[in-house]
């Protein structure tokens, strides 16, 4: 099977921003990928790659300890081959790319509210239920290189009501180049609404880590 390949700057810039959006450290080359030393009570670090190379392997071997994390822009099966056996893959992800189409907001069911805050260039959303939880969110990072989205939730019983898709407008609103691509990256289920939405997955996104002891 052909694995799509996505231009490694584009991984970098997509990086930058996720990191801007989680208030974690910048990323910085490390051995053909890009490293985010996280220090979160999660991840210690993380590595994304975006094709397999000996960087990754290397990486891969010298780490022995949990909450560090590789990621690679590519399938299962390639990451897999590239690790000791220590490694568990984790549940796939895909990079995604917006169309340029727009969509146009629609009203908010009966008492719920949008709540939007901006940060600097991070923009969050929040769908408020008419008995006051929290419904629905997301975070937006731009940067000169591109506008991502992060952390596009629903809670279980506020779903299929349309609040993700407004999360989304909403956020899109706050941005300040429209020349900018448009990324996110989706879980299995994610990818189905966003390609509802015009998205397009540029290439799988593999991940693997070593457990808790």
């Amino acid at each position: 099977m052909t694995i799509s390949r996505i231009d490694p700057q584009l991984v970098l810039a997509w990086q930058t921003a996720h990191s801007i959006a989680r208030g974690a450290p910048p990323p910085v080359h490390d051995q053909g990928g890009f490293r985010v030393d996280t220090h979160s009570e999660k991840e210690v670090k993380r590595w994304v790659f975006p094709r397999p190379c000996d960087g990754l392997r290397a990486i891969a071997h010298a780490v022995t300890a949990p909450r560090h994390y590789l990621k690679l822009c590519g399938g299962d099966e390639e990451l897999r081959s590239a690790l000791p056996d220590r490694w568990e893959i984790q549940p796939a992800n895909h990079f995604m790319i917006a169309a340029s189409a727009a969509h146009d907001a629609k009203p908010l069911p009966e008492g719920y509210a949008m709540q939007v805050h901006r940060t600097g260039s991070v923009t969050r959303a929040c769908v408020i239920a008419p008995d006051g939880e929290l419904a629905a969110s997301g975070c937006a990072a731009e940067t000169a290189d591109v506008f991502i989205y992060d952390r596009i939730e629903t809670a279980q019983h506020h779903r299929r009501k349309g609040l993700g898709i407004a999360v989304m407008i909403a956020l899109a609103a706050a941005r300040k180049s429209l020349a900018s691509p448009q990324l996110l990256v989706a879980t299995e289920d994610g990818r189905n609404l966003y390609a509802n939405l015009g998205w397009t997955v540029l290439a799988p996104l593999a991940a693997a880590t070593i457990a808790e002891p």
